[in-house]
């Protein structure tokens, strides 16, 4: 599989694995999330995708005792984290409102928890998981200087955040942001056409997507994407998901489509995405049916 590279030491695989829900699975036995591992690593897949906040604060957690089993292991993945929701559950339980928290001393207690739940030393990324309207930029930027500068976090940047959003966080800091991480699918556009996606070409960022399948409704739904879909897959002996996630590697921006499912069989088929080659028309295809209407 192609690496992407993020930062000038760090390089993800294309293809991202992400950890939303692995506390949420029937079995988060340390042999369990292992096997999930080895079905991304037999694809050449080595990039997790975290946030403190997955799993009520517990996702970090189920896959750190993983890596104890067995830390050579450590050596084969990229960790990505994200922090700055603070939400009233799990070790927060005891916060009265649903907010954002992107002062120096909750980032650097939330990487210090998160470095503590997974049993490593170092992320690889840490991202500011939303745009605080409540951020003092200056600390903020400092912060995630220091963490880079300290070696607990190779590279950083942010997530969900808007242009603007990125240029006031990067203007007070010494290290560039090296990603962002945003919703885009066949259901959610937008990232094409406001500026996002352009936004980062021109800065030479790649992008990381969250959501890749619409969570999931892609997957299942009925009407023109899924016909489309249907169409495309058939021709490469592949499911929709291999087409919808096909869409975003098309595409010039660099997009690694961050894959979060709890199913083996379904992680076994993630790089099957690799086998669909989409010509400018296939792409225009889905992307009008994605629109609901012929493009201008």
């Amino acid at each position: 599989m192609d690496r992407i590279e993020i930062s000038k030491d760090v390089a993800f695989s294309r293809i991202v694995y992400g950890m939303w829900r692995i506390a949420d699975d029937a079995d988060t036995s340390p042999a369990h999330v292992r096997a999930k591992i080895d079905a991304c690593l037999a694809q050449g897949i080595t990039t997790m995708d975290q946030a403190d906040i997955y799993g009520a604060y517990g996702a970090e957690a189920v896959l750190g005792a993983a890596l104890r089993e067995d830390p050579s292991l450590r050596d084969r993945i990229e960790l990505v984290s994200k922090c700055g929701i603070v939400a009233p559950m799990g070790r927060h339980a005891d916060k009265r409102v649903k907010h954002y928290d992107t002062s120096r001393g909750y980032i650097e207690q939330a990487v210090e928890t998160s470095l503590r739940d997974m049993g490593t030393e170092y992320l690889d990324l840490l991202l500011i998981h939303r745009p605080d309207p409540m951020m003092d930029h200056n600390e903020t930027g400092a912060a995630l200087d220091d963490l880079v500068a300290t070696g607990k976090v190779r590279a950083v940047g942010v997530s969900n955040f808007r242009p603007w959003d990125v240029e006031l966080l990067e203007q007070a800091m010494k290290t560039p942001l090296a990603t962002n991480q945003i919703e885009i699918s066949l259901k959610e556009l937008a990232p094409f056409t406001n500026g996002d996606l352009a936004f980062h070409q021109r800065r030479n960022d790649p992008v990381m997507a969250w959501s890749p399948l619409g969570g999931g409704d892609l997957m299942t739904g009925q009407g023109p994407v899924a016909e489309k879909l249907d169409a495309i897959a058939a021709d490469h002996g592949v499911d929709r998901a291999a087409v919808a996630v096909a869409f975003l590697l098309a595409h010039p921006a660099r997009i690694l489509p961050v894959m979060g499912t709890n199913n083996i069989d379904r992680i076994a088929k993630i790089s099957d995405a690799l086998k669909v080659t989409l010509d400018r028309q296939d792409w225009f295809a889905l992307y009008e049916a994605g629109l609901g209407k012929e493009v201008p």
